[in-house]
């Protein structure tokens, strides 16, 4: 299993209606053949200064590798991650 993780900020506004829209655009990459438990978090912790958080897991790498080189996530990545995240850190994880 790969679980991967996602903790960005968004160049809009907080609660502006572009930070609504990315969000809900989002939601796309949760029907990528192999996403399993997508998650869309709000960061609360105040040891850092990221704002959201995605998530979700893979049954294999085979599987996380369909879904970095599917046309849903090709296009989110280029059409909107990288017009409007400000900046992100991406960590994938494989259980112990």
């Amino acid at each position: 299993m790969i679980r991967h993780t996602v903790v960005f900020t968004l160049k809009h506004q907080p609660g502006s209606v572009e930070e609504g829209a990315f969000l809900r655009d989002a939601k796309v990459l949760a029907g990528i053949p192999g996403v399993e438990k997508f998650e869309q978090l709000r960061q609360v912790s105040s040891k850092n200064d990221y704002a959201f958080g995605f998530s979700m897991e893979f049954a294999d790498q085979a599987a996380y590798a369909g879904y970095n080189e599917h046309p849903d996530h090709v296009a989110f990545v280029r059409d909107r991650w990288a017009l409007e995240v400000d900046r992100f850190l991406e960590i994938d994880y494989a259980a112990l």
